[in-house]
């Protein structure tokens, strides 16, 4: 016989003032960290009017410094995204030797500075870098222009997609590609109709964090750019051009810009985060599902 004591669950949770101790420094880091700095940007870039905001962004530097960033950003969104999912799939569903290394090898951004990223491909691509002769015969521009640009916010990006997608892909094992190709579907139809639907929300969960990520890019980027203003400045370079000009409502203008899209990407990481959370809480349900009985 059990005793109704050994029977009643038990909740052991720290005392009320821990809890709210722990709460209330939590948020106070939010308010001093977050809000307070995302709140001066947006005062600042308003104190002097609407019309002085919109003007900041009718300036051609400005424009061609939006334009530079938004090209930047799809270009390495589209290598990093054909990286991730070929490199989460040989990972996920071959073994070879040195999967280890290649694991450790997509990582290596998260462990590098920005700025020395951006010094090695100097040492590469520079006039007086490895290739820099060989280019430089051939009228080629890599740093100081749009590729190194590119080059630069894809190495800083290239973890995202991939580590969004090797776990998925390890989870969901190769049953259904190999039912698939049981059932006489191609190699493309497989990876179209089987791999790229169980992994989709995954997927867009890597790319929003991607381009969140390259939006925002500067240390790398400052290097190879050469921060030729109306050229080769991304938007986080004309900020700081125009910060250090005394241009300040221009420069906070701007920032608000990317405080904008750090939202907008926010919210949109948020709600497909949760999406992501409901089907694989559904794929977990459906092997526990009772079939119905067949009369």
């Amino acid at each position: 016989m059990h005793s109704p004591v050994a029977d009643t669950p038990r909740h052991l949770t720290e005392p009320a003032w821990i809890r709210w101790g722990l709460i209330t420094v939590a948020c106070g880091f939010l308010i001093v960290f977050l809000l307070l700095p995302l709140t001066f940007v947006l005062v600042q870039a308003f104190r002097q009017g609407l019309h002085a905001y919109l003007q900041s962004f009718s300036d051609p530097d400005a424009t061609s410094a939006i334009r530079l960033t938004i090209i930047a950003t799809v270009i390495a969104l589209a290598l990093n995204t054909v990286f991730g999912i070929c490199a989460a799939w040989c990972i996920a569903k071959f073994s070879f030797r040195g999967k280890n290394v290649l694991i450790t090898l997509i990582d290596l951004p998260f462990a590098v500075s920005p700025v020395v990223a951006g010094l090695v491909f100097v040492l590469l691509f520079g006039a007086g870098g490895w290739f820099g002769s060989y280019l430089r015969d051939h009228n080629v521009h890599i740093i100081f222009a749009l590729p190194g640009i590119v080059l630069a916010t894809t190495f800083v990006t290239l973890p995202f997609v991939a580590r969004e997608l090797i776990p998925m892909m390890q989870a969901q094992g190769t049953d259904e590609e190999e039912a698939a190709r049981v059932l006489g579907a191609s190699a493309w139809q497989m990876f179209s109709r089987v791999t790229i639907f169980n992994i989709g929300w995954s997927l867009l969960y890597g790319i929003i964090l991607c381009s969140a990520r390259a939006l925002g890019e500067f240390g790398a980027v400052s290097v190879v750019s050469g921060h030729i203003n109306g050229k080769t400045c991304t938007l986080p370079l004309h900020i700081e051009y125009l910060y250090d000009n005394y241009q300040l409502s221009a420069a906070f203008a701007c920032a608000s810009l990317l405080c904008l899209l750090a939202l907008v990407t926010l919210v949109a990481k948020t709600l497909v985060g949760r999406r992501l959370r409901l089907s694989m809480e559904v794929a977990d349900d459906v092997p526990g599902l009772v079939p119905t009985a067949v009369p």
